[in-house]
């Protein structure tokens, strides 16, 4: 109840000396707005947002702000959680905020709404704005900017298939399609992917230590890249690449025994091979030893990626490949499943208390190491680098794997909450890798304890 009386008498406090306030770009010049909004900052599921307070944006997470063209509009923003925080609005003259620290301060951005369109507010603290505080302001029509209507293409952990179970070798045949296509790479931004049968990453193949298998590569006329595939569970030339380079219009095909089991890579692997794998041309194929793998509750498959686009990340719009920053190892965006917001909330991963949880995890890259790790958990079984019949590591915090490798990590779930899956390389999370494990159940406190904390927005 305090709280909220303190956060109305600044919103007072605000309102009734606005006709004093200078705007955010010239010190000497006093206006009176037209249209006034208050945000104060806060963390909320997670990340660290703005809140509206007020009218019709009252307890909006970074809401969207509607004003007419050619409006004098002043934000307020509260600080609501200690933390450093400022608001900017670039395109309106570079407009920006003080920088304000300690709960219960406040500050300022003013601006002309002078152009129409969607334009974007947020928080220029190095980290605040991929962590969260960004939101829209409606200008007009508000026709510029809007978020991106390309396809989704990421693939769901959960779309793999079932176990092979207690059965014998057996003939196999397989088709992956190479398509090129815009697709969702976060909120407003798209990239021309090239994949394997439309998704990033490609299908999980699952099949048997001593199967023979074809693989089909179909590269159709629309594609405007030669394609090929090499299968890292391949004895043979280029792990199959040799012979299935397939121009625009072609299907390639050979035919190979699964001599070793493991978890193994396929990407694409036609000069010039990184640019192929990191447009989104890799997947994973489990090749599970005689007698199959233990049963668990849950199985999931994530691949991690990088891309190097042109612009910087965040850029709106439909971003483009730099081959400069490939061969620089300077990726702009680092993913799983294929987008921003693949394992965040476009694909929601979930157990039950008491339930076992396996992951087959590889990384496409074509660059970067990871070291995989699961916020709040501990893997109880490491299958390193992808060997399965080789005795797992236990109670492991932190894996490492390649570019082009794999592990399968096994654990149970303890303890309700939300589990965040991340590259423990953590700068990374600000460039898009990150994905939520939803644990449902009952809380046992002999596990953890919060003291009667919520812990829900971690």
């Amino acid at each position: 109840m305090k709280t909220k009386i303190l956060n109305y008498l600044l919103l007072f406090v605000a309102v009734l000396f606005t006709p004093l306030v200078a705007t955010a770009n010239d010190s000497s010049a006093k206006y009176t707005p037209d249209v006034t909004f208050t945000l104060r900052t806060a963390i909320a599921d997670g990340r660290l947002v703005y809140i509206g307070q007020g009218g019709e944006i009252d307890g909006k997470v970074n809401p969207t702000l509607n004003v007419e063209p050619g409006a004098m509009v002043q934000i307020n923003m509260i600080n609501g959680d200690g933390a450093l925080h400022d608001i900017v609005a670039p395109d309106f003259n570079n407009a920006k905020s003080d920088q304000v620290s300690g709960q219960g301060s406040s500050t300022v951005l003013a601006f002309r709404a002078n152009q129409e369109g969607e334009f974007f507010y947020w928080c220029s603290v190095p980290g605040h704005r991929p962590a969260g505080m960004e939101g829209k302001i409606l200008v007009g029509d508000g026709d510029r900017g809007a978020d991106t209507d390309a396809e989704d293409m990421t693939l769901s952990p959960m779309d793999l298939p079932d176990p092979i179970g207690d059965r014998g070798p057996a003939e196999l045949e397989y088709t992956l399609e190479t398509i090129e296509q815009v697709g969702k790479l976060d909120n407003g931004s798209s990239y021309k992917f090239w994949t394997f049968d439309g998704t990033v990453p490609g299908p999980m193949l699952r099949i048997r230590e001593g199967d023979t298998v074809t693989i089909n590569l179909k590269n159709p006329e629309s594609s405007t890249m030669i394609h090929s595939v090499d299968f890292h569970a391949v004895t043979g030339p280029g792990g199959g690449a040799a012979v299935t380079q397939a121009a625009p219009g072609q299907t390639e095909s050979f035919t190979f025994k699964a001599l070793q089991p493991g978890l193994y890579v396929y990407h694409c692997a036609t000069p010039m091979v990184a640019h192929h794998i990191t447009n989104g041309m890799y997947g994973m194929i489990l090749v599970e030893p005689e007698g199959g793998l233990d049963p668990v509750d849950r199985e999931f498959y994530v691949m991690q990626g990088e891309l190097y686009t042109a612009e910087d990340f965040g850029t709106r719009g439909e971003l483009s490949f730099s081959i400069d920053k490939l061969l620089d190892e300077d990726f702009e965006y680092m993913i799983f499943n294929g987008s921003v917001n693949s394992l965040k909330s476009t694909h929601k991963m979930t157990a039950q208390v008491g339930e076992t949880v396996r992951i087959f995890f590889g990384v496409g890259g074509p660059n970067a190491t990871s070291s995989f790790h699961v916020i709040g958990e501990i893997f109880d079984r490491v299958y390193h680098e992808g060997a399965l019949t080789d005795p797992p590591l236990h109670n492991v915090q932190t894996t490492t794997v390649a570019p082009g490798g794999s592990t399968m990590v096994e654990f149970d779930v303890d303890y309700p909450g939300r589990y965040i899956l991340v590259d423990h390389a953590l700068s990374r999370a600000e460039r898009g890798l990150a994905g939520f494990l939803t644990v449902e159940g009952e809380a046992d406190k002999s596990v953890f304890d919060p003291h009667g904390k919520d812990t829900s927005d971690h």
